[in-house]
This record gives C-alpha cells, sequence and structure tokens, in this order.
C-alpha cells in the first residue's frame, strides 16, 4: 500500500521557522470547506461546521485506503480564512463580526464524487446537519506571507501586526484573506504550546512611471 505524508512534502507550507516571517508561493490546491459567520469561540454553527469537516474528512481517508486506490495519507490539518468586509476593520476584539471560511486540503486524487459518497455516509451515520453545508473546491492563494506562532489563539495580534509590517516593509499590500493553519489540537495542548500557522497573502504595488 503506497503511503503519503502530505504535511512532509509540503513542509514550506505546513512548517515555517517560528522566528523568521518566509514568502511563500502557495499553489492552487484542493479543499473540503464549508463557510459561516460569528465568533469561533461560541458560534454553535461554527462547532458544527468543524466536526462535520472533520467527520467528512476521515471518512474520505479510510475510503482511499480501502478501496482501488490504497492509498493511505494522513488527514491534513484544519486550516481558516478569516475576513469582515472591509479587512481595514478586521479585528481580533470583534470576532462577532467575522466571516470564516474553514477547510481541510484534500488530495488531487479526491473526487468529488468521493466526497459526496463520504457526505451521504457522514449524515446517515452522525446526522450532522452541517454535512450539506460542504464543498471541494479549488483554491487559489498565490504570494504570502507566513510564519509559526506559538501560543493562545486571543494572543495572535503582534504577530499578525508583524507581518504586515513585513509586507508594508516590502512594498506591498495586503490581498486576501487573513489565514490560519492549526497544528495543534486545542482540546490536548495547553493554550501556551499550541502552534498555529500565521499567513497573509500579498501584491507587490505597482510603480508608476512619471
Amino acid at each position: 500500500m503506497k503511503k503519503i505524508d502530505f504535511k512532509r512534502e509540503l513542509k514550506h507550507l505546513y512548517q515555517p521557522s517560528g522566528t523568521k516571517i518566509s514568502v511563500v508561493d502557495v499553489p492552487a490546491m484542493n479543499f473540503l470547506t464549508i463557510t459561516g459567520q460569528g465568533n469561533p469561540n461560541s458560534s454553535q454553527a461554527y462547532q458544527e461546521a468543524v466536526e462535520a469537516l472533520y467527520s467528512v474528512a476521515y471518512t474520505v481517508k479510510f475510503m482511499v485506503k480501502k478501496g482501488e486506490l490504497a492509498i493511505d495519507f494522513g488527514v491534513m490539518p484544519l486550516e481558516g480564512l478569516w475576513w469582515v468586509p472591509d479587512m481595514r476593520q478586521f479585528s481580533m476584539g470583534n470576532k462577532d463580526a467575522w466571516l470564516w471560511q474553514m477547510m481541510i486540503m484534500q488530495p488531487d486524487f479526491v473526487t468529488a464524487d468521493m466526497i459526496a459518497v463520504a457526505k451521504a455516509q457522514v449524515k446517515k451515520k452522525k446526522g450532522l446537519v452541517a454535512v450539506d453545508l460542504l464543498k471541494l473546491e479549488r483554491f487559489v492563494e498565490g504570494t504570502a506571507v507566513q510564519i509559526l506562532y506559538t501560543g493562545p489563539y486571543a494572543d495572535e495580534d503582534p504577530t499578525i501586526q508583524k507581518l504586515h509590517e513585513h509586507v508594508r516593509q516590502q512594498g506591498g499590500e495586503l490581498s486576501g484573506k487573513h489565514h490560519e493553519i492549526y497544528l495543534s489540537d486545542p482540546r490536548r495542548a495547553a493554550p501556551e504550546r499550541l502552534k498555529t500557522v500565521i499567513r497573509q497573502p500579498f501584491v507587490v504595488k505597482e510603480v508608476v512611471a512619471t
């Protein structure tokens, strides 16, 4: 049976330095996704969305492992895109206004038909309503800055501002959405040990000739 460790193959994207900001070119990848709005710490819809994501992702993993492809691969970390209509108003202090898209990367050999079968199985077994909202989408992020942050989610803001300032110093401007990749399980790790990849896409400003 073939085994694939995508976290190792994509090490530059999922295991960045915790001391040095890196610039990465993120390729197009497929994700199992679900969108919503509200404070992730208090929103029931958010909790249901994450449960549905993991349930379907693991069902797909075992379908592939036991099926014709016979590939054993690890389920990738939970990722989140966070934004507000005007990103200049994006604040860690007003999470109720946040829009979010939670995602788990899927290998290219995982098809929409596989996802549909897995969703049906999970809904029948667990009755999770949020399963109906899951989609398989191609996501293109492009050039971004990122760093590994260790600590409580609530204390991320200085690290986020550090990324934003780095972009400005390079003559760029923020684009896309605030992106986080959760490498730790908050149910098992102490807040001060939580590891999160914080990523921000950006574009270089065009210089207009005079």
